[in-house]
């Protein structure tokens, strides 16, 4: 999609900042070890709030994209924000164990219906050439939300009181971004048809080419929430350390990836989007293959910070060549992509099976070892056009 209208940093700051609000999904990570150490829920029970957030993503994408074309992205990016903010607010007046779950689940309709429409807005404040370093630069955004979660609920309980206090910060920071949004001027293409069938967007996976990048999106997610759940349990199988210093793998991650995002922005400004893919899935591989054998900390965090750093654009190539592909259907191509955001409740159930039945991470590692194994072989699947980030 050509934009034909004016680009200018007045419009696209506003639209960048919603990936920081993108990022507030990825407080369900921490917010398990405060709610079941609060609530003294099972790991069953924990287990339940991720689902609150991600179950939204297979049943509400589709409709979103369906929405987004009848009312404008900009309108469903406000209507996301509502939710969002609804979500932060109730435990500012209750906290309990249900409004905990509530709370997340209106977070993942918010974060679903964001997701869903804030990726193609950028499309009508960004030049298609700059669009998939764009969307890298929204990740690295989303990323240093996702960074900052484990920090602002620790302030919270050790300096204010309670950790979910945040949720009171997150309210307000949702507030000002629906605000600047609101009063930023952003000219959408006129959709010649206004509404779109279920059928007509899964009829979409009717298309190889989609079918592929589809199945990308869900192992992409599947692998960094599965390697967000997996990293301080290896830590503490294979080193015996304190869970509470296994926590702060995770950190590790997120801050790869945080920097892998910002580096990534940079990249995919100058280089092949194909290119780009296949080099760093080859990397992940490689590091992948090399935390199956190693037992130390350093070693297992090493290994742990290059698949988070070299993975962490992925989901914006392969997010960016789908829109590039029919730049006409971005809102049903978006629906149906984001679809693939429940890989993030997928995987990890099969994870834990696997576990089970091996007695150890290892189980784990198996099943994230084949999205891995699938994103390499779709980095060489992906045929490219004229542009060098088409299919």
């Amino acid at each position: 999609m050509t934009n034909s209208y004016p680009v200018s940093k007045g419009k696209v700051l506003p639209v960048l900042f919603g990936f920081f609000i993108m990022g507030f999904c990825d407080l369900v990570g921490v917010s398990v070890t405060y709610a079941k150490d609060m609530f003294g829920w099972s790991e069953t029970e924990a287990g339940f709030l991720p689902s609150m957030v991600f179950i939204w993503f297979l049943i509400l994408s589709i409709p979103t994209a369906m929405l987004a074309n009848k009312i404008g992205r900009k309108h469903t990016v406000m209507i996301s924000m509502f939710f969002t903010f609804i979500g932060m607010v109730i435990p500012f007046f209750i906290f309990n164990e249900i409004t905990c779950y509530l709370a997340f689940g209106f977070l993942g309709i918010g974060n679903t219906i964001l997701q869903v429409s804030l990726n193609p807005l950028l499309t009508n404040v960004v030049y298609e050439d700059k669009l998939t370093s764009s969307l890298t630069a929204g990740q690295f955004i989303k990323a240093i939300s996702s960074f900052l979660g484990p920090i602002v609920a620790g302030y919270c309980s050790l300096h204010l009181g309670s950790w979910e206090k945040m949720f009171s910060l997150y309210a307000i920071v949702t507030l000002i971004s629906s605000a600047w949004l609101y009063f930023t001027r952003i000219e959408e293409t006129p959709n010649e048809e206004k509404s779109l069938s279920f059928g007509r967007i899964i009829g979409l996976l009717g298309d190889g080419k989609i079918l592929l990048l589809f199945l990308g999106i869900l192992c992409i997610v599947g692998l960094d929430v599965g390697m967000n759940t997996v990293t301080p349990k290896l830590l503490i199988e294979r080193t015996g350390i304190e869970k509470e210093a296994a926590g702060y793998g995770t950190s590790w991650y997120f801050a790869a990836r945080t920097l892998g995002t910002f580096i990534g922005a940079f990249l995919l400004a100058r280089v092949s989007a194909k290119g780009y893919f296949r080099i760093n899935m080859l990397v992940v591989l490689i590091a992948m293959g090399a935390l199956f054998i190693v037992s130390t900390q350093l070693w297992i965090l090493a290994m742990v910070s290059i698949i988070a750093f070299a993975a962490s654009s992925i989901f914006a190539v392969i997010y960016g060549i789908a829109l590039q592909l029919y730049p006409q259907k971005a809102n049903e191509i978006s629906g149906l992509m984001i679809t693939g955001v429940a890989g993030g409740a997928v995987i990890p159930p099969l994870m834990g099976i696997s576990a089970d039945y091996l007695g150890n991470q290892t189980g784990s590692l198996l099943i994230i070892g084949i999205c891995v194994i699938y994103l390499f072989g779709c980095s060489f699947w992906v045929k490219t056009g004229t542009s060098s980030n088409r299919v």
